[in-house]
């Protein structure tokens, strides 16, 4: 998931600021999922005795924007990538890194969580690990479900429901490479980024097709939240502005206005979600509402971010190349930038696993968590060190490349 953006000129530009958000979306998982074994509301595979309302309301400000903006970075990689490669060799290489990881983590690892779950959720549950299995496969193809085709009583994506979708969209856009380069598309794009760049808040129009959606389509928790096609919409937005710099400048100019905005809608929204029966469904005018507030505010965050950190007339002086702290950063940026996939889909299976243990403590609930987190991080770290980075063949299958 290179995150490169095209000059108008047509020559590719690295933009480091993308890289750093996907690295720490991806850690700040590990920070996330920890927290929602101590929520009131939700699902989670393991749930503390000791809950508290405040996870609600920060994991819900996490959501609005975190894997949005991981989809949106995606499709600034994905347009760079097809012109790169083509779309053959697109194609070739997304279901190589994408597919084979999601393969090889469904059978070795998601079965995990949910045999926790069982564990955990009926104290009279003591069914042997490898005696779950054939339950965790025990499968059927349900078509109206697409993407997710596979499914089952125990069986689930889990956390992967990320690569599911980043991969269908890969494949589902991929043609669009052929098309977008040809005029009446080329000119109505080059009209649209024109207009962008300067009118002041146009980029943030498409806040209301995300507050429609959300509003109208409803929402779905089991993909952090927002509709499984919301996400297609952001991928897509991503493969646009990666087609000219006009859009990173129209960004990085409203940056400011939209984050107040979007954190302004966000609070509109939550006296809805805390009070509404099923505010993800209901239909409802406090909950429709709430939901056309929460998708608006999805998209005027995910303008924000990106353009707040893309501040090139800001940087500080350069290091000398031969400085030993600058030297160090790059190593340890490097590191964690080809991390990303591999953490991702290590990460959760571990979280869970070490709050299956941590919920038995009769502890308070911020010392449970510190711990959680600790453990969980220093092990997904480990995991990635010592069972994935260091061979061709794990490398392989867990996405990374050679």
């Amino acid at each position: 998931m290179a995150t490169r953006t095209e000059s108008q000129a047509g020559s590719p530009e690295r933009r480091p600021e993308l890289d750093a958000i996907r690295m720490l979306v991806v850690i700040g998982l590990i920070f996330f999922h920890s927290a929602l074994v101590f929520a009131t509301e939700g699902d989670f595979y393991v749930t503390n005795s000791e809950t508290t309302e405040v996870v609600t309301v920060i994991a819900g400000f996490g959501v609005v924007w975190a894997m949005p903006l991981l989809f949106l970075i995606s499709g600034l990689g994905a347009r760079h990538s097809l012109r790169r490669r083509g779309e053959g060799r697109f194609v070739t290489e997304r279901l190589l890194r994408l597919g084979v990881p999601l393969v090889i983590a469904t059978v070795l690892l998601n079965p995990l969580p949910q045999w926790l779950r069982q564990r955990s959720s009926d104290p009279g549950y003591d069914e042997p690990y490898l005696d779950f299995l054939p339950h965790f496969f025990d499968v059927r193809v349900e078509f109206e479900e697409f993407p997710f085709l596979v499914q089952g009583r125990y069986f689930e994506t889990g956390h992967l429901w990320f690569v599911v979708l980043l991969l269908t969209f890969s494949l589902m856009l991929a043609p669009l490479h052929r098309w977008l380069p040809h005029a009446p598309a080329r000119r109505a794009m080059d009209r649209m980024a024109a207009a962008a760049s300067v009118r002041r808040g146009l980029v943030l129009l498409p806040a209301v097709v995300f507050a429609a959606l959300c509003a109208f389509a409803g929402m779905e928790e089991d993909y952090a939240g927002w509709h499984r096609w919301s996400y297609l919409l952001f991928f897509a937005a991503g493969f646009v502005l990666a087609t000219d710099t006009r859009w990173r400048t129209a960004m990085r100019r409203d940056a400011a206005a939209a984050a107040w905005l979007g954190v302004l809608l966000f609070v509109s929204a939550a006296p809805g979600f805390i009070t509404a029966d099923d505010p993800f469904t209901q239909t409802t005018a406090l909950a429709t509402a709430s939901r056309a507030l929460f998708g608006a505010a999805g998209w005027c965050l995910v303008v924000a971010i990106p353009g707040l950190l893309d501040r090139p007339g800001h940087r500080l002086p350069r290091e000398p190349v031969t400085s030993p702290d600058r030297a160090s950063r790059r190593r340890a940026y490097g590191y964690l930038a080809a991390a990303v996939l591999p953490l991702y889909v290590l990460h959760q299976p571990i979280v869970v696993a070490v709050a299956y243990v941590v919920v038995g403590w009769s502890a308070p609930i911020a010392v449970e968590y510190v711990v959680l987190v600790t453990v969980s991080l220093a092990l997904t770290l480990a995991a990635y060190e010592l069972l994935v980075r260091r061979t061709r063949v794990t490398r392989f299958l867990f996405g990374m490349r050679a």
